[in-house]
């Protein structure tokens, strides 16, 4: 059980948000569409799936958007989970903390019975390798219910464009990032240095160091036309882009 207070939980979850911004300058935008379309798309009392929830920021703005919904928060980062659950709490139950493996043939028998009306996820899924990913919405595809839907905010590539324009679209991605990143704000690198030397996480930090032996895993996954295939194969009947900013985009499918 972690010792970092709520209030210390608090500033470490604003400096993760601000890393977050530095590389993802549409972040807040994209947020604000997912939320939207989520608060569009399911009933008020719906449970919802947070997958790679981290610090939780993306859970927090479920509940604020949908106050009588329900969230099963996923995460397999010790340090992470241990911020957002002392950070946000269990908001009078409505909340669930998981640790769980996105990854593991088996993460979803760490979640509660019944299916779920929606599954979220931003700046997570990226971390799956194609055939994860595969299985991932196979699970998916059972756990939840008819007309439910999941939606991933993430960096995906199109797959469609040649080598040079896809160099060239990538570099005004990081010169866009670049002229929105405020000067000396918080880094990757920065934001853990401090949380895995704080000695209030060092339980939790000793279990990130054994879990993720390398500063940030680079997984080759899926580009949008392999999301795509793998969620039309998983059983979901509609899948489409929802929301874009070059590759930052918002994938939508219906179960």
């Amino acid at each position: 059980m972690t010792s970092i207070t709520p209030r210390a939980a608090a500033r470490y979850r604003a400096r993760w948000d601000r890393q977050q911004e530095r590389y993802i300058p549409d972040r807040e935008e994209r947020f604000s569409a997912l939320v939207g379309l989520l608060g569009a798309a399911v009933p008020a009392r719906a449970r919802v799936l947070d997958l790679g929830c981290g610090t939780g920021s993306l859970t927090e703005r479920v509940l604020h958007e949908l106050p009588r919904a329900r969230v099963v928060a996923i995460d397999r980062d010790p340090v992470l989970l241990a911020l957002a659950r002392s950070g946000l709490g269990s908001r009078n139950g409505r909340v669930l903390w998981v640790d769980a493996d996105l990854r593991s043939k088996g993460w979803a028998a760490a979640l509660p019975r019944g299916r779920f009306d929606a599954a979220i996820s931003s700046t997570a899924l990226h971390w799956l390798s194609a055939e994860e990913l595969g299985r991932l919405y196979r699970i998916l595809a059972k756990r939840l219910r008819p007309g439910g839907v999941l939606l991933n905010a993430d960096a995906i590539a199109s797959g469609r464009t040649t080598p040079q324009l896809r160099r060239i679209l990538l570099r005004a991605a990081r010169r866009r990032a670049r002229r929105s990143r405020p000067p000396g704000g918080e880094s990757w690198r920065s934001f853990w240095r401090a949380a895995l030397s704080d000695p209030r996480l060092a339980t939790e930090a000793a279990l990130h160091r054994e879990r993720f032996p390398t500063d940030h895993q680079r997984t080759r996954t899926a580009d949008l036309p392999g999301h795509v295939l793998r969620l039309r194969r998983a059983g979901f009947r509609e899948v489409g882009v929802v929301w874009s900013r070059g590759r930052s985009r918002i994938l939508a499918a219906v179960r």
